[in-house]
């Protein structure tokens, strides 16, 4: 026998010979796509003639999640893969879509052709029918020629694939990105049954719009792709006025790239906050980095000691890099920003308060509250911005202040800006 392609695993090969004990199999979507390039890393799909139940049958630990349209996730015993999945779907030959999103019913079918027809790109419409050798590639449709070629084709007709489900607008954009290949392009027919379409993302959740467009924002060819859906008036489609362009230079990271694009917001960083969630139903995670980033846009990175050491000490290293990559864009000079901070170092006591509510509390004769909170937070400021090393020096601070009767709100507390 032949060796089996390089790019499977051991694993695979058990799940693709069990279900051919009993039926047919063959790799489908991502890895053929993938693996025509080399690429090691997507996980392996899998297309059968088998029944979800049978599919149980051969691998009893497999979830049936899916089942209903013919998809099980296969699982192989724990001690030989983990917790691997490998998604097995039953061939399918779907009925109509009423809403736009997902089939009225699935007809479940022996022909791997006809399911290969119903799949949104030719480059997704390819099969490896044994894992033995390298001519074994279905490819009805001349998704290997297109791949090549850096072409975004749909299956058949594009107004009837988008018909089918309106998120493939956005997952044409998703697969522009052809990773080392560069770009690829979405061809004639594709744009205008996308620019002629953008009523189908209407039936499409916010959620699913969310999540192809993180992948989108994440990418290493977002600049590119993202003109060309402002082009087709997808971005507009989706979000209003608030997502634009702007002509900023984007990068590969998430938030950076959402703040970037809502540049021209004109409310503070809570209400862009409250406007992202309701429209893209994004994580709190990354609305709380937007919010921060929007509300960062007016600084003019300050070189000054006390403002580079607060920068240091108030933000987590990750924030801090996304400060400097959205101000960048916007045209900051960050790189005499980032040469001050290296020269400014560490700072001498760590990042650690050097007098604590207990210590001030002794001090002051004030009991615990905001107040005294407050006072805390104004010393470890004033610790942090003049780089004091002893708890006598950060004591001696309350000499300048009204500690007893000032407005503690005006006393400025560790944060950055």
């Amino acid at each position: 026998m032949e060796p089996a392609h390089p790019l499977l695993r051991p694993e695979d090969l058990i799940v693709l010979e069990g279900l051919r004990s009993k039926g047919q199999a063959w790799i489908v979507g991502g890895w053929v796509r993938e693996s025509i390039s080399g690429k090691k890393d997507t996980d392996v799909d899998i297309a059968t003639t088998l029944h979800p139940d049978e599919v149980q049958g051969i691998f009893p630990r497999s979830l049936m999640v899916g089942a209903k349209y013919g998809t099980v996730c296969v699982r192989l015993e724990e001690e030989v893969a983990g917790n691997q999945i490998w998604e097995v779907t039953t061939l399918r030959s779907d009925g109509s879509y009423g809403d736009g999103r997902r089939p009225d019913d699935v007809q479940f079918g022996t022909n791997i052709e006809d399911d290969l027809s119903r799949r949104d790109f030719t480059i997704n419409a390819m099969a490896l029918e044994h894992p033995y050798g390298r001519d074994s590639l279905i490819d009805p449709f001349n998704g290997r020629e297109d791949l090549l070629k850096g072409i975004l084709t749909s299956v058949g007709d594009p107004r009837e694939r988008i018909s089918e489900d309106g998120l493939r607008i956005l997952r044409a954009f998703r697969f522009m990105d052809g990773g080392d290949e560069g770009v690829r392009e979405i061809d004639g027919p594709l744009s205008d049954a996308i620019s002629s379409s953008l009523e189908m993302l209407d039936m499409v959740s916010n959620e699913r719009i969310c999540s192809e467009l993180s992948i989108i924002l994440s990418g290493n060819r977002v600049n590119e792709i993202v003109a060309k859906m402002e082009d087709l008036g997808v971005l507009e489609h989706i979000s209003g006025s608030l997502l634009r362009k702007s002509g900023f230079n984007l990068c590969n990271d998430l938030e950076v790239n959402l703040a970037l694009l809502c540049w021209e917001f004109d409310g503070d960083g809570s209400q862009l906050r409250a406007v992202l969630r309701q429209e893209l139903m994004l994580s709190n995670s990354v609305l709380d980095e937007v919010s921060f980033l929007h509300d960062c846009r007016n600084e003019m990175m300050e070189t000054g000691e006390g403002y580079l050491r607060r920068f240091a000490a108030a933000l987590p290293e990750r924030r801090k890099s996304r400060v400097l990559e959205y101000l960048g864009a916007l045209g900051r000079d960050v790189s005499a920003f980032s040469e001050a901070l290296k020269i400014i170092g560490a700072p001498r006591a760590g990042l650690s308060p050097l007098v604590n509510g207990h210590d001030l509390s002794r001090e002051t004769g004030l009991p615990p509250g905001p107040r005294l909170g407050m006072l805390k937070g104004w010393l470890y400021r004033r610790q942090v911005e003049d780089d004091l090393v002893t708890f006598d020096e950060v004591i001696r601070l309350l000499e300048e202040i009204d500690w007893d009767d000032s407005d503690p709100e005006e006393w400025k507390k560790m944060e950055w800006p």
